[in-house]
């Protein structure tokens, strides 16, 4: 998945924290609620707004984070 065309960073929205299709909603807060037992069709439901495209982006973002932080600690 080519998540860079959905996951934005931008200085000042969230504190620079990658968020998805520039709304207000992190990264961070969907893998979060995925953590926390959540399942797709839940977070969907709860926010419209976002597709299960953007779910898979963020699942994408945080694999390609952990390779490059293991492939720099390597």
């Amino acid at each position: 998945m080519n998540y860079q065309e959905l996951i934005t960073i931008e200085p000042g929205k969230r504190s620079g924290k990658p968020c998805i299709r520039g709304m207000r909603i992190t990264v961070y807060d969907v893998l979060s609620y995925l953590a926390s037992g959540m399942t797709q069709a839940e977070i969907l439901e709860d926010f419209p707004y976002l597709t299960k495209t953007d779910i898979l982006a963020c699942l994408s973002y945080a694999a390609d984070r952990e390779q490059k932080t293991l492939t720099l600690t390597a």
